[in-house]
């Protein structure tokens, strides 16, 4: 087992696939020389070449409408998007070609093209730098949408996502960058589209991903000093949801909470809600909870804290459940 944090897994899982396939190419601002703002690419162009790690100008559409062409042309690329804001100058190409372009073609074209995204808050950043759009993504048919949240699954996610024919939109939380764990490198590696059980208990079922992920084990742990036993979900992937996980612990606890920092209405945590409650309605003691983000826009650097969910509120929303 090697130590890395979640940033220095993403770079080595890159390194692999790009010895493995020639076809891995790399694309984004700054992604090159300086190692792309949160430097995850730091090293590869010197490694690889200024061919597969590319340098591009500031322009989010062009990169995505490049990485189609090179899709179609039998390449892999994998697109950096700097910030989670600053998608949607290129979210046309997404919903409408990369998302769309295996069924239109019947599954005779493949689009293995891999759309990184740091998101979330947390990092005292200005406008633009801590959104949570993945209900965008999640909403659109075609795309696999996927949200790490340690360094295992960093390092063997993105080499997963890579290899794979769909387009896939792959999230990196960018305030767990820094974080360390274990990273097996010789291990055999889990599914990247199912879920997996952080933490087991019987009381109540959190569900988390990315970076309310460590959030929720820090809440089971301080609900387990009172007593109050609590199941962590990591969900890892959100398109495809891995229902069978889910309903499989909410059968055995009787209630769910889940918590997104994304707002909570629209949000992904709606869709599980009515998913779970739809399968496993007669297992349930109580509604299916949300703990989310306000519906308010991403507010100023100083006042993150008050808008992002805590432990506090996890455990609001756990005492909520319990109470039914």
């Amino acid at each position: 087992m090697t130590q890395l944090t979640i940033a220095k897994a993403l770079t080595n899982g890159l390194r692999a696939a790009m010895e493995k396939d020639p076809k891995v190419v790399l694309m984004g601002e700054d992604i090159g020389k300086l190692g792309g703002v949160f430097r995850v690419t730091e090293g590869l162009q010197k490694d690889f070449g200024e061919e597969r790690v590319i340098d591009t100008p500031l322009a989010e559409a062009g990169i995505v409408g490049t990485a189609v062409g090179l899709a179609l042309r039998g390449y892999r690329p994998v697109v950096e998007i700097q910030f989670d804001g600053f998608v949607y100058p290129a979210f046309d190409h997404i919903v409408s070609q990369v998302a769309k372009m295996r069924a239109r073609s019947l599954g005779t074209v493949a689009m293995p093209i891999v759309i990184r995204i740091p998101v979330g808050g947390g990092i005292g950043a200005v406008e633009h730098h801590s959104e949570s759009n993945e209900a965008y993504f999640t909403h659109t048919a075609g795309l696999k949408v996927v949200c790490v949240s340690n360094p295992e699954d960093a390092y063997w996610g993105i080499q997963q996502a890579i290899a794979t024919d769909d387009p896939v939109v792959f999230y990196e939380p960018k305030r767990r960058y820094w974080d360390k764990g274990e990273v097996g490198i010789d291990a055999p590696t889990r599914g990247l589209w199912s879920a997996a059980v952080a933490r087991e208990g019987t009381d109540c079922t959190v569900v988390a991903y990315g970076p309310m992920v460590k959030t929720c084990l820090q809440a089971a742990q301080a609900a387990a000093e009172e007593g109050r036993s609590l199941e962590v979900v990591d969900l890892r992937s959100l398109s495809p949801l891995d229902l069978d996980t889910l309903c499989a612990s909410v059968e055995k606890t009787g209630r769910m909470v889940v918590v997104h920092e994304a707002s909570t209405s629209g949000g992904l945590g709606a869709e599980i809600a009515a998913a779970v409650t739809q399968r496993s309605f007669h297992h349930l003691e109580a509604p299916v909870l949300r703990v989310g983000g306000y519906n308010l826009p991403y507010p100023p650097s100083r006042l993150e804290e008050d808008f992002l969910p805590d432990l506090d509120r996890v455990l609001d929303g756990v005492d909520r459940a319990l109470a039914f």
